[in-house]
């Protein structure tokens, strides 16, 4: 493949509530994407191509058709392509995934990736609702009250018929995330008041959510937006010759993977009964990315930004790395995830303690990769870190992506 730089990026603050501030889907759109050129110092006239990463606006704002506004927010984009895309909770990889195949077949040579959720707006029975859209409607979970809890409180339960898991992982998943939210400035956690008490089997204080998913197991209902601007090599070196900055320095994506799988859950688990992953394809997924970055296994890696929608998502998502004998996630656990740790994990406090707005989180895995091996990610820095990773899923794993960042 050829290279594929990130320039840089943007953010928008995750702890935000865009309704109550009286402002819309768009006024966030509008001003990540101001953000997003600002990093990079360019304008709307050298951007090639624009994507958006995007799950269901259509039923949060009643609004579709995002990519209108680009030249909405910028005149400078008015005749700019743009595309929406749409994959659950791997909507922003799916975006990346494009700009990429653009960048590389030569049709462009800059793009940028811009992924948006809002979705407090509304009731959290109604989000949990519209977040349903993601699995087969009616066809799984039938009478939960939170589709996505259950589905995933299946797959705990799966685990443990499979490899006797405890559930003591799952809190240190969980402790994890939140302790890293703290570090990180744009965290919808970060001024959250977490104790011991509140990982504790407590029904008040920590209440079941679905089956033996409890409140702290879950990731956030979260509004905020992510950007990344990519470029071909050619523009790099243009690019850093006018900024003075040297190449060598400039994160890019070394490997990819993509891989897909049926709607429902429960066939897949079904079909992973004589298998080593409950997921084979994650795996497949995250093992395409690795060879094309021309490394043998994960434990190349140091540190990577999982999608931990719940905390056994985070378990199952480690497992399938390979660092461990399959079902035995725990080892790595056990080794040290935090930052100063030989494998980090989620050092920006994933979804669970960053937040998760669902057509965003793609991209802001990437522009946290990218921060990461360029030692620009502040007081969540990694040590040393030269190669991150991301492990993106939208629904039940139908849709799996990952991404190797190295500079």
């Amino acid at each position: 493949m050829s290279d594929v730089y990130i320039l840089g990026g943007a953010q928008s603050d995750f702890a935000r509530n865009i309704d109550r501030q009286g402002e819309t889907l768009f006024d966030l759109f509008r001003d990540t994407l101001a953000e997003g050129l600002g990093d990079t110092h360019l304008e709307a006239g050298e951007v090639g191509v624009c994507h958006v990463g995007n799950f269901v606006s259509d039923l949060f704002t009643g609004q579709a058709h995002l990519g209108g506004f680009f030249a909405e927010a910028d005149a400078g984009f008015d005749g700019t392509p743009t595309t929406r895309h749409e994959a659950a909770c791997a909507s922003g990889s799916m975006a990346i995934m494009a700009a990429m195949a653009d960048i590389e077949s030569g049709r462009y040579e800059t793009a940028f990736v811009l992924g948006i959720e809002q979705m407090k707006n509304v009731s959290g029975e109604c989000a949990a609702d519209n977040l349903a859209a993601a699995a087969w409607r009616g066809q799984e979970s039938i009478g939960a009250r939170f589709l996505w809890p259950a589905q995933f409180a299946a797959l705990l339960e799966e685990y443990q018929a499979r490899y006797d898991l405890d559930r003591c992982w799952l809190q240190a998943l969980s402790e994890n995330a939140f302790r890293n939210a703290k570090k990180n400035p744009l965290a919808q956690t970060r001024n959250w008041t977490i104790t011991e008490a509140h990982f504790a089997e407590d029904d008040e204080i920590n209440p079941l959510i679905e089956g033996q998913l409890r409140k702290q197991d879950c990731g956030q209902v979260t509004d905020g937006a992510a950007a990344v601007v990519l470029a071909g090599e050619a523009f790099t070196r243009d690019w850093c010759r006018r900024h003075g900055r040297n190449l060598e320095d400039i994160p890019r994506i070394a490997g990819w993977g993509h891989a897909g799988a049926p709607l429902r859950l429960a066939p897949k688990l079904a079909a992973s009964r004589e298998s080593a992953f409950v997921f084979p394809h994650v795996n497949k997924a995250v093992c395409d990315a690795l060879a094309r970055a021309g490394l043998s296994d994960a434990s190349s890696l140091d540190g990577i930004e999982l999608h931990d929608c719940f905390s056994i998502t985070a378990y199952m998502l480690i497992d399938h790395l390979g660092l461990a004998p399959a079902g035995e996630a725990w080892r790595v656990i056990e080794q040290g995830i935090a930052p100063n740790s030989r494998f980090a994990v989620n050092p920006s406090g994933g979804l669970i303690g960053l937040g998760h707005p669902v057509g965003a989180t793609g991209v802001r895995m990437l522009r946290d990769a990218a921060r990461q091996v360029s030692g620009t990610a502040g007081d969540a820095q990694v040590d040393g870190a030269k190669t991150m990773a991301t492990l993106n899923v939208g629904g039940s794993t139908t849709t799996v992506a990952s991404f190797v960042v190295t500079r």
